[in-house]
């Protein structure tokens, strides 16, 4: 058993294979926090010494001893307004308008599988591992319970965290906020990794210490957003790649977040995740409840490393629902970077052929094909094809693509509309806009209200259209603008609050049912680039473009970001012309290509433009990827040395049969020193051989000599080279 309850010292004890995550029932119903760290046995609650900390308040049962105060005890799920100043997990306005939340528990229930989610993604039990934990609290005076649900993947050390709120009172109760996770670590020194950015430069990862107060990241954008990514990290201050107490943190959300981690008073910490409450209410009705999304949570002991490969095994077999999670994705070509909004069909059909004879699998037709979509100021929302571009339509082109041997993909934006479109004059009523009120403009394009589920069947509808008339098999979702001006035109004045959460909710409706109806259909997500990708949409689509910045040397940084939690299978990642189209930038071929193959490959260039020596090396280094995915996708990833001067990363098979060193350059200095690796995954014990891309010379090292002494390489010189080592064992 995995999940244990000890009647006598009203203890609950979730264990996975290395962790142990303990709480306890106090003599007052408060439900406590006592533990989550390495396997150990005992009861945790001898740690938490009885004290009086002055200004922090007792229960009133406890007003004569005074040692006893929620604002110095670890809590399970903290209340508000009740004597815990530091961060709280749930706000509720009662009936009467009394503000805040007393929770005390009531009852907890264990189950084999795992809990779900109404309309919200969350992990899955697909191979009977799974148990569920449900804890009820309960706030008497505001009748309110709250729900606490834990999944817990024992062999996986994966625990997954979500709450349901439930009006068990006569009248309406507002939810102010509905936290998903609460976790209290009273003792130790911390550092708070977290990763910023900017549309074209996502994922980059900041460290720095926690300081006492409270350090936030969030997105009030309406999606999850390129500037503060929802996966962040809790580590030791020592800890490094192979060493030290890590916690991480994914919301399974790609709406507003936040994420809050206080360092308090008495340099205990308390992180509290889920949906922004900024701009967030709900009205709870008598009977009705509130189901707040997932936050999956994991620990490792042993660093950095070890808890990305955690998520890295998890997501693509717990979360991912599409029939390609697991499997080989198809090379594709994307006409964008090749012809913008400038073809017609021959020009498109000449593209296709290009890939065909690079060994492309795949040819995707990005912005352009429908409407009169001849720049990005019109046309979103009218999704039929262009008739001077496609006089005959998608059906003849997709024809001629299939006959040079290739699959069909197509660019869509379902959740934009342009003012200049048939779709806009018809309904101005379904963009969101505050009434009186002009809207702020971006792309020259306004967001649809999916918390109207009549603008979710348009949009079903819609899109299921075009796939059951076509063959098409992969669908790029595209969001090219953040949520402002958010008023639901359906939705009464009470309930505007509501309109946010209820967008991304219609949002996964959609998805939901388009996955399900279209199981063989690749879908990929994009949001300018990395500005939704998050555990939510990948519960729907294996992929998401990692950035609208191809070039390899800024990838290096946002791929590593995307490292530390997402495996590379969830990746997409692009080869483009050079110079690159966002940077200006001249890379070498070889470059563009190792960086691109650290996650799905794909390629964004004109095939007409290249020379014959490049077909020829691309044609060589697709057959060689295709040899390479299952080492890719299933293998374990690990972030070497990455400086000024070079970035190194390395996969190794499960079985340490195989492993592909990578090393790009990111800068040149005079008189250069030879570059050493040392490499990681290896057995001490297996003896490999190496064979690097330049020279093809192989050599034999011990596994033991190749982690512990390294390996040297020559000293990198000229604009942006790489090297690529490939190892087997014997």
């Amino acid at each position: 058993m995995s999940i244990i309850y000890d009647a006598g010292q009203r203890l609950i004890t979730l264990k996975t294979a290395n962790t142990v995550y303990q709480m306890g029932i106090d003599p007052l119903g408060a439900l406590l926090h006592y533990y989550y760290g390495p396997r150990a046995e005992g009861n945790f609650g001898y740690l938490y010494l009885p004290r009086d900390c002055g200004f922090s308040p007792n229960p009133y049962e406890m007003r004569e001893g005074r040692g006893w105060s929620p604002d110095t005890l670890p809590q399970e799920y903290s209340g508000s307004n009740s004597g815990d100043y530091r961060l709280s997990s749930l706000e509720l306005i009662a009936a009467g308008g009394a503000y805040g939340a007393l929770l005390r528990y009531k009852s907890h229930k264990i189950s084999d599988g795992k809990y779900e989610l109404e309309g919200l993604p969350a992990a899955f039990d697909g191979q009977g591992e799974a148990q569920t934990l449900a804890v009820t609290l309960e706030d008497r005076a505001a009748g309110v319970e709250a729900e606490l649900l834990y999944g817990v993947y024992e062999a996986r050390d994966v625990i997954t965290r979500a709450v349901r709120i439930k009006n068990t009172g006569e009248k309406a109760v507002r939810i102010e906020k509905a936290a998903s996770l609460c976790l209290d670590i009273p003792f130790g020194s911390w550092d708070h990794l977290h990763f910023h950015g900017r549309h074209a430069m996502e994922m980059q990862p900041e460290r720095s210490p926690l300081l006492h107060g409270i350090h936030t990241i969030s997105s009030g954008r309406g999606a999850s957003g390129h500037q503060h990514n929802p996966f962040s990290i809790l580590c030791g201050r020592e800890a490094d790649e192979d060493s030290g107490f890590c916690y991480g943190f994914m919301p399974v959300y790609s709406g507003n977040h936040r994420t809050d981690t206080e360092l308090d008073q008495a340099d205990s910490v308390r992180v509290v995740s889920g949906i922004n409450h900024e701009g967030f209410s709900w009205l709870l009705e008598p009977g009705e409840s509130f189901e707040a999304p997932e936050v999956l949570m994991a620990f490792s002991r042993d660093g950095l490393t070890a808890l990305s490969h955690i998520f890295h095994f998890f997501i693509p077999r717990f979360l991912c629902r599409s029939k390609y999670a697991l499997k080989e994705r198809p090379v594709l070509l994307n006409s964008w970077e090749a012809a913008y909004f400038d073809w017609d069909e021959e020009k498109i059909v000449n593209i296709a052929k290009g890939a065909a004879a690079l060994g492309a699998d795949m040819f995707v037709l990005d912005d352009g094909w429908f409407g009169r979509r001849d720049d990005d100021k019109r046309s979103l929302g009218d999704w039929y094809p262009h008739k001077e571009k496609l006089p005959g339509g998608l059906a003849p082109l997709i024809r001629r693509v299939n006959d040079e041997d290739l699959r069909f993909g197509l660019w869509v934006e379902p959740e934009m509309v342009n003012e200049d479109s048939d779709l806009f004059r018809e309904h101005p009523d379904w963009a969101l806009r505050v009434p009186g009120r002009k809207p702020a403009i971006s792309r020259d394009q306004l967001v649809l209200d999916l918390s109207r589920p009549e603008v979710c069947g348009w949009m079903y509808d819609t899109l299921s259209s075009l796939l059951r008339e076509h063959k098409i098999e992969y669908v790029k979702w595209d969001m090219n603008r953040s949520l402002s001006d958010v008023f639901s035109n359906t939705l009464p004045e009470g309930r505007q609050g509501e309109t946010a959460h209820r967008y991304v909710l219609g949002l996964y409706s959609v998805m939901g049912r388009l996955v399900k109806e279209f199981p063989d259909v690749l879908f990929e997500g994009c949001a300018g680039g990395g500005g939704r990708f998050d555990a939510g949409i990948l519960a729907y689509f294996p992929q998401i473009w990692a950035s609208d910045n191809t070039d390899p040397i800024a990838r290096l940084s946002i791929q590593r970001g995307l490292s530390y939690g997402y495996p590379a299978c969830t990746v997409s990642a692009h080869v483009s012309a050079s110079p690159n189209h966002q940077t200006g930038r001249t890379t070498p071929l070889e470059t563009r290509t190792a960086v691109a193959m650290a996650g799905v490959l794909g390629y964004e260039l004109d095939p007409a433009a290249l020379s014959k020596e490049e077909m020829e090396q691309i044609r060589a280094d697709i057959a060689r990827y295709r040899k390479l995915w299952p080492l890719i996708q299933k293998g374990h990833y690990f972030r070497l040395a990455d400086n000024g001067l070079y970035s190194a990363w390395q996969f190794v098979s499960e079985e340490r049969q195989q492993a592909l060193v990578s090393v790009a350059a990111r800068g040149t200095e005079g008189n250069p020193k030879p570059l050493h690796i040392r490499l990681k995954g290896l057995d001490p014990e297996g003896v490999y051989t190496i064979a690097e891309d330049s020279s093809g010379t192989k050599r034999e090292y011990t596994g033991s000599a190749l982690m512990y002494a390294g390996y040297t390489l020559p000293p990198f010189t000229g604009d942006y080279p790489c090297a690529v080592l490939y190892i087997s064992r014997k």
